[in-house]
């Protein structure tokens, strides 16, 4: 659909309608042994949080967790993290089309991701995510995810351009089917 095709058009069709509430299989989304230490360790850095909460033991003990937690978007990281023996799923997205936005299309086939969206509409923008925190994983569980298409809207830009707002849900659970936090990441496809 060429620019000018999508003005006047709606981009919310009965098909895009009806892939609303499509949840994909629930993954562990940890590595098979939980969380780890040294990730944690990794993790922690590389978003510059030196709370000892997420690395000191005896600390950790004196807190209401009585243990080592982890930071509450540690399980969106860790369902985006290839596992071992698996490929990048950026660098295939970009394999696939060169000219990719680095977003859209890398979960497309993996293993617990939603089914693409039936549109032509294939530049996505970041509409924003929330997290709701439950409880925090601890080293040693094991994090299951579940995604579902929460809601698609359609807006219209000030051209005329119709616009979908696809926001999914992710529910992250542990190893006994606690839910620890839920995810909603919202995209603008145009």
């Amino acid at each position: 659909m060429s620019e000018s095709a999508s003005k006047g058009q709606t981009a919310l069709t009965a098909e895009v309608k009806a892939i609303i509430g499509t949840t994909a299989e629930r993954i562990e989304a940890s590595s098979s042994w939980g969380i780890e230490r040294e990730g944690l360790r990794r993790f922690t850095q590389a978003i510059m949080d030196p709370d000892p909460l997420y690395w000191d033991d005896a600390y950790a003990k004196t807190t209401r967790y009585g243990q080592v937690i982890t930071p509450p978007i540690y399980c969106s990281y860790l369902a985006r993290r290839a596992q071992p023996g698996e490929e990048d799923s950026v660098t295939l997205a970009f394999k696939e089309n060169p000219n990719s936005d680095g977003i859209g299309g890398i979960r497309e086939g993996v293993k617990g991701a939603l089914p693409p969206i039936p549109t032509p509409l294939k530049r996505i923008l970041n509409a924003g995510n929330e997290i709701e925190l439950r409880q925090y994983p601890k080293l040693g569980d094991r994090i299951f995810s579940q995604a579902k298409y929460h809601s698609i809207k359609e807006s219209v830009g000030k051209d005329g351009t119709h616009m979908l707002i696809v926001t999914t849900e992710t529910i992250y659970t542990n190893q006994d089917g606690e839910v620890l936090c839920m995810l909603r990441a919202s995209g603008i496809r145009r």
